[in-house]
């Protein structure tokens, strides 16, 4: 009885030790709170969260994500950032809503310079300008959104087009009367209640809604030209139509363009998904190519929609949060599970060679493996867009007023739509 009372005691006192043993030897982790509006970009940092504790166990971290519906999650990102309390540590803040985060000169976001700058230059660097002020970056990017061409090749070859013959805007019309004439389809689809079409279109010509200082230019004559484009490809040319539901996220799009309604559409690299997810059908079927030119000096690309990951100044520990930032957003590892976990054209150019080696996936089985020989393509034509504070009423007006007038109903020409838009956006500065 002694002996075995001694041996419980041995091993009390060995467990004892040994618990000791390993709490002092494991730094205390810190707890950081991440808000987002996306399942899947939680799910991003969340493996950034193992794959840092496991290269840095003396300073451990424990990752709280919340992800919120869209609008409820930067209503309540705001209120707790004027009243100085409840700001989760690190957040998502989406590209049109940047702004509102940015106003005046007491910015409760921290800058992040000290993590991108040393790497900046293997980023598609349009993609930092997005969030920033005054030489200031405050979120990292989850993708180029390099916007490209996806072509029903099935439809291109019963209409005799070689899609890598498109290198203009011209040729892309004439193709357009051929697939016309020999299938009776559409070329392409366009967006009347959302600005992705235009926006895409101004930006190869290096224009925009803003300009650098936030003011109203979207009646200049690269817009007016390319919303007049538009129009005439829908009525003069008859080779374009409105997409189905007024954009390309509408369930009656996503079925029209299943049962091969259009032989092509134009939007970021990002819409890869709703194919993937929405056009099932259409497996083997879609190739991606860059954007038609409009001339000599325009590009071939451009950089639509974002997301950008910020640190708060409500942060516990903001030296490593910034740290952990850079491990789960900007190193190589975390480019290339950007493509892995979520699909998306990683930001980071310099691994997308590598991408090609990597296991296939959903996406490459669905649209082969060169959809990175396009991008390095295009990494060079990818202009910044001006995220200024008047973007979400561009987008508002835009889409319940000016597409409409313009693409539906053509009760106004590019011009008369752009000037009254641009008025009314002058006058909520004055």
């Amino acid at each position: 009885m002694k002996r075995v009372s001694l041996l419980m005691l041995v091993a009390a006192i060995a467990c004892v030790l040994g618990g000791y043993t390993m709490v002092a030897s494991a730094a205390d982790p810190t707890e950081f709170t991440f808000w987002t509006f996306v399942q899947f970009h939680a799910q991003l940092i969340e493996e950034g969260a193992k794959t840092w504790n496991d290269l840095h166990p003396d300073q451990p971290i424990v990752l709280k994500s919340e992800v919120y519906p869209y609008d409820e999650m930067h209503n309540k990102l705001l209120i707790a950032l004027q009243s100085g309390v409840g700001a989760p540590d690190l957040v998502d803040i989406e590209i049109s809503k940047f702004p509102n985060y940015l106003k005046g000169n007491n910015i409760q976001l921290v800058p992040l310079n000290d993590i991108i700058e040393p790497v900046k230059d293997k980023f598609v660097q349009a993609r930092f300008t997005i969030y920033s002020k005054k030489g200031q970056y405050y979120g990292t990017p989850y993708h180029v959104g390099a916007t490209v061409m996806y072509y029903n090749k099935e439809i291109l070859d019963q209409a005799g087009v070689d899609p890598d013959k498109i290198v203009t805007w011209a040729d892309f019309v004439a193709a357009g009367k051929q697939v016309l004439e020999k299938t009776s389809k559409p070329m392409t689809t366009v967006e009347s209640a959302d600005i992705f079409t235009q926006w895409a279109l101004i930006s190869q010509r290096k224009s925009d809604f803003l300009d650098v200082d936030g003011k109203p230019i979207m009646d200049n004559q690269i817009n007016i030209e390319a919303l007049q484009f538009q129009q005439d490809m829908i009525f003069k040319d008859k080779i374009a139509m409105v997409a189905p539901g007024g954009n390309h996220h509408m369930e009656e799009y996503y079925g029209f363009m299943n049962q091969g309604g259009a032989a092509s559409v134009m939007m970021p690299m990002w819409y890869m998904g709703r194919f993937t997810d929405y056009m099932p059908d259409l497996k083997g079927k879609i190739i991606i190519r860059p954007m038609p030119k409009w001339d000599a000096d325009s590009f071939r690309s451009a950089g639509l929609g974002g997301t950008g990951t910020a640190i708060t100044n409500q942060c516990k520990n903001i030296e490593l949060a910034k740290a952990f930032e850079a491990h789960a957003k900007l190193s190589e590892e975390a480019n290339i599970r950007i493509w892995n976990i979520l699909g998306f054209d990683p930001p980071r150019w310099d691994v997308w060679a590598k991408l090609k080696d990597q296991p296939a996936n959903k996406y490459t089985d669905y649209f082969g493996k060169d959809i990175f020989d396009i991008l390095l393509q295009v990494k060079d034509e990818i202009n910044p867009v001006n995220v200024g504070e008047l973007v979400p009423l561009v987008k508002d007006t835009y889409r319940t007023t000016t597409g409409n007038a313009v693409l539906v109903e053509k009760s106004q020409t590019a011009e008369e739509a752009l000037k009254q838009l641009a008025e009314e956006l002058r006058a909520q500065l004055d």
